[in-house]
């Protein structure tokens, strides 16, 4: 006998509504229908469990094929099933009162994806790829007849008796003429990959099963070895490299959370490296955009997290930002703190090893979390040029001597590139100055946290003064010039030099420095530095031309040559020696490189 009704809806069409409305990601129809034969066949182990159902259990496994002749697909279950009039209480009502409202109200949002979720049509996602849905299904209970009910994307359904021998569920999507790219096993299995890869229940698929349904973020840490961890994170990223160590989250109070977090190898591009955490439910592939589970900081981790308790619409789609969300950010923040701690703790020798690759990672989460720098600031390693290792309270300890300056202020010196940088490096050195190297991209921001966290305490790029004036001391050098002499030597470099970014001071020196020393001041360089990685309110220095201080040295003997020099010669020398220091750190080219070397030529010429 077939009965047949209208669905319990206010609109005149569920088909148009959800095609217009979801139609940028009509993939999800087969995560939302597997997604359903899973929980129905998790629900009769359920009830075999506690003895609610005591006939034959099977082998419970989800089955998707593709009949490219008949133009269908069809998920079947051997799951809970349904008798005529559960079909008729759990699809045909559906909740979707005030639905012409609601589609206005989002028409203009951009927030179109809601619609499913918000009106629990989980199910009704199948009208996106297919113009008939049937459904020929038969309960577990004892007795029950099977149904048989189909539907056209209107409000119009039929439901009548079938012919089934075991309990379950099958679902049949007579594809649309639009949506015929899923008929494609191709396609299908893509799309089984992406979101059914971990489900619980075995998932089949042209003869075999296509899912890991016990992976290993849902054992106990206890049962696992590296080697597990390894391969599975071979599994989830079949072409990177190992990863250095990881994290295994399990938490069941206040709230449920799953998962491992995998530090991997940074490489120069971060953009490639980003989402690469996957969010799960129950074994359901939602997203693997987590900016509101996961720390801004912690985005370049790899892994999973699984958790019932990140809420999200029925679709699964969305996460919606609450304060379970709030708490689980946290406990991940802390997670991964106490865990770097304990291997800084227990094996500081393979911490340091990997500190090139999770210095990112720690100095960024100092800088957007004081709870995370509170914690970190115990672990997190300083450099020196001698490729020697540091806690902060370890490199204090090491400078505090020889690097406290006049006013009592300790001075931490640091190159940003060693080659370039290596005159001003070599002069710290000789008064047994130690220099850290900073020189990853977040070290401009991360040398302010330092200064501002750091009681007295700078930290001074080593080539942004003289030596003297880096680390100034109860001590003044006397000049071998008078007045009048600096004043005329000052002059003679002004002119030869003819720069007006470019101040020029002459200073009493050690006759062992350089004649000439070319420094940009710590403070626009830090400046243009910030601007250049998006520092807030300093992206105007980007455009400003850089001004250097130009320091000549009145002790050293070049100079005083030039003070007795030949009128004509004076200057030639004077834009040689600022030239050479121009030299000496790559700031020279061009047309001027050119005049240098014809200089430098005829100056040989006429020795």
């Amino acid at each position: 006998m077939e009965e047949k009704g209208s669905i319990s809806i206010h609109t005149e069409n569920i088909f148009p509504i959800i095609k217009k409305f979801l139609y940028s990601d009509h993939e999800i129809f087969l995560r939302e229908l597997v997604s359903n034969a899973v929980d129905a066949t998790q629900k009769i182990k359920r009830l075999a469990a506690i003895g609610e159902y005591k006939g034959d259990l099977g082998e419970p496994k989800v089955v998707v094929s593709v009949d490219k002749d008949a133009k269908t697909i069809t998920i079947a279950d051997n799951g809970i099933g349904m008798t005529a009039e559960e079909i008729k209480k759990y699809i045909n009502q559906i909740a979707f009162s005030g639905a012409e409202e609601f589609v206005e109200r989002y028409k203009e949002a951009g927030d179109r994806s809601q619609i499913i979720g918000q009106f629990g049509l989980g199910f009704y996602s199948a009208f996106m790829v297919a113009d008939r849905v049937e459904i020929i299904t038969k309960s577990y209970q004892e007795g029950a007849e099977a149904a048989h009910w189909s539907c056209d994307g209107s409000t119009e359904f039929a439901i009548k008796e079938a012919r089934k021998e075991d309990r379950g569920t099958n679902v049949i999507l007579n594809v649309a003429a639009d949506s015929e790219e899923f008929l494609e096993p191709s396609r299908i299995k893509t799309i089984l990959d992406k979101y059914c890869k971990f489900l619980p229940v075995p998932v089949e698929f042209e003869g075999e099963i296509i899912n890991n349904p016990n992976p290993i973020w849902t054992k106990q840490p206890s049962e696992l070895t590296d080697e597990d961890y390894k391969n599975f994170y071979k599994e989830l990223y079949p072409f990177s490299e190992a990863p250095l160590f990881w994290i295994h989250l399990n938490v069941d109070y206040p709230f449920n959370l799953t998962g491992i977090l995998y530090f991997p190898k940074i490489k120069n591009d971060f953009e490639l490296q980003r989402n690469k955490i996957q969010l799960y439910s129950r074994q359901v592939f939602i997203t693997d955009e987590v900016k509101d589970v996961v720390p801004e900081f912690l985005m370049l981790l790899h892994g999973v997290i699984d958790s019932p308790d990140i809420p999200l619409n029925v679709s699964r789609s969305f996460l919606q930002a609450d304060s379970s969300v709030k708490k689980i950010n946290t406990y991940i923040t802390k997670k991964v703190a106490d865990k770097l701690a304990e291997i800084f703790r227990k094996d500081r020798e393979t911490f340091e090893k990997n500190w090139n690759d999770i210095n990112v990672f720690v100095k960024y989460g100092m800088l957007s979390d004081d709870k995370f720098y509170e914690k970190a600031k115990d672990f997190v390693l300083l450099e020196s040029i001698d490729n020697k290792y540091y806690t902060i309270e370890e490199y204090k300890a090491l400078t505090q001597a020889n690097q406290t300056d006049k006013n009592g202020n300790l001075v931490l010196l640091y190159t940003t590139d060693a080659d370039k940088q290596h005159a001003f490096i070599e002069a710290a050195q000789s008064r047994s100055y130690d220099v850290l190297k900073l020189d990853s991209l977040i070290d401009s921001h991360f040398i302010g946290l330092l200064e501002q966290k750091l009681e007295k305490t700078t930290l001074k790029r080593v080539d942004s003064e003289t030596i003297a004036k880096l680390i100034e001391k109860d001590e003044t050098r006397e000049s071998v010039l008078n007045d009048k002499e600096k004043e005329s030597l000052k002059g003679i470099y002004e002119t030869a030099i003819d720069n007006k970014n470019m101040t020029v001071e002459v200073a009493a020196m050690s006759p062992d420095d350089a004649p000439v020393v070319i420094t940009l001041p710590e403070f626009m360089r830090r400046m243009k530095d910030m601007s250049k990685t998006g520092g807030g309110g300093m992206m105007f220095m980007g455009d400003m031309p850089d001004m250097y201080n130009v320091t000549v040295n009145a002790n050293h003997t070049l100079n005083q040559r030039i003070l007795n020099a030949k009128e004509d010669n004076k200057g030639r020398i004077a834009r040689q020696a600022f030239d050479l220091a121009l030299l000496s750190q790559n700031m020279l080219s061009g047309a001027a490189l050119t005049s240098f070397v014809k200089r430098s030529f005829e100056l040989i010429d006429k020795e």
